[in-house]
């Protein structure tokens, strides 16, 4: 059974799932329904030191950089209207502390796009092994100007794997969403 949360809550992927090893991000939203250009959100994972920072681009993953060079981490591609990654928490290096999962608007200045337009966005966490949907966070619609968004996380914690849903919105779209994880984008 899916464990839906809200803004803010977590889970313990590793008491609650015992022995998940490999994970499916999915990032899902509606399609644009207004008059106007459709809206086309790119989802990135972020993988992360203790610091919060990347320790390179290299631990940027999304549709131009498709795997990790540790391989934990891949992009698999447009889902309809959303993205997916798969996970493999096995082999997430031991400096790697968190996966933060974020979308932004592509080309949001020159379309004049933010979150408030965007409805139906959502994260899930599914078992590559059973394909069993185990936990999902449904990002509040009317997000207002923010152009792009970290919907969740996930985390080491003493010793476990944890999900954090987060829903924290940037304005100032890719360029900003990178650079507070430390990598700058031209």
């Amino acid at each position: 059974m899916v464990v839906a949360l809200t803004k803010g809550m977590n889970l313990s992927l590793s008491r609650t799932y015992p022995g998940v090893e490999r994970l499916r991000i999915g990032l899902g939203w509606n399609e644009r329904t207004a008059a106007g250009d459709a809206i086309e959100l790119d989802g990135i994972v972020f993988m992360t030191t203790d610091n919060a920072k990347v320790r390179g681009d290299e631990d940027l993953i999304f549709y131009n950089q498709v795997a990790s060079a540790c391989r934990s981490v891949s992009f698999d591609g447009k889902q309809g209207p959303g993205e997916a990654f798969s996970v493999s928490l096995d082999l997430v290096p031991t400096a790697i502390q968190h996966l933060v999962i974020g979308v932004t608007i592509y080309e949001d200045d020159a379309r004049r796009q933010d979150f408030g337009q965007v409805r139906g966005a959502s994260v899930c966490l599914t078992d590559m092994k059973t394909g069993v949907e185990l936990v999902r966070f449904d990002l509040p619609d009317d997000q207002g100007t923010e152009t792009a968004m970290i919907l969740g996380e996930i985390y080491r914690r003493g010793g476990e794997w944890k999900f954090r849903a987060v829903g924290q919105g940037f304005a100032g779209g890719l360029r900003a969403l990178c650079g507070h994880f430390g990598v700058s984008v031209a």
